[in-house]
């Protein structure tokens, strides 16, 4: 057993944490405690970085107007992506996308904005060959922070839908540098007992087994 082995209460709750972590879309109209905003924060600042350039920059969206317009160009979205899943797949299919609630932007407590920092040309480090690192960076920073919420009993909600230049163009961001993700935080009524995906029947989640491969991609057994 290793001496740096953490407790079995203290294990149990990291692997419990992440077992029930969700992406969470249904949300109650309660303020989030600035001190517990500033945990979350802080918890995805201590994620690791490749070269240590922290590529990480949270926009905390404060304006309720602008808060509406981030809402307008995640709808915007939501109807082009039914669009495209009605001519991929079929329109029925595209109809149950409708139905989904694929976000809680007007309804959470908090609300930020995840971004790629600028001058990342900069940083070469650990990133010549795959400079897509920095992205790799950011999601671990999310997953702190989403861990974090879930541990506090705060629920977090990663939203993709939109078009990253509009966004950037709405927030002000620099040319070289990319919004990645918008996050809803916030209380929440309960948490989902499986992934929102699952429970509304849109997808089942596949086997470990299936993602697990030995020494080639084609030597899977």
């Amino acid at each position: 057993m290793s001496a740096h082995r953490y407790s079995d209460a203290e294990i149990a709750a990291i692997y419990r944490v992440i077992e029930e972590r969700r992406d969470m879309r249904h949300f109650l109209p309660t303020a989030v405690a600035p001190e517990v905003l500033g945990r979350l924060l802080t918890a995805a600042h201590h994620a690791p970085s490749v070269g240590l350039m922290q590529p990480w920059r949270f926009i905390r969206i404060t304006d309720p107007d602008l808060r509406h317009a981030i809402h307008q160009l995640v709808d915007a979205e939501r109807v082009h992506t039914a669009q495209a899943i009605g001519e991929y797949e079929n329109t029925a299919r595209m109809a149950e996308f409708l139905r989904l609630k694929v976000e809680g932007i007007l309804d959470c407590g908090e609300l930020l904005v995840a971004s790629l920092c600028d001058k990342r040309e900069q940083h070469i480090f650990g990133r010549r060959t795959l400079p897509d690192m920095d992205l790799a960076s950011v999601s671990c920073a999310i997953q702190n922070m989403w861990l974090a919420a879930r541990a506090e009993g705060i629920g977090m909600g990663w939203v993709s839908i939109f078009d990253p230049k509009e966004l950037a163009k709405l927030l002000g961001i620099p040319d070289d540098a990319k919004p990645v993700a918008i996050l809803c935080i916030g209380h929440v009524n309960s948490f989902y007992k499986e992934p929102m995906l699952v429970e509304t029947g849109w997808r089942a989640a596949r086997p470990l087994e299936d993602m697990v491969l030995e020494n080639r991609w084609d030597n899977k057994k």
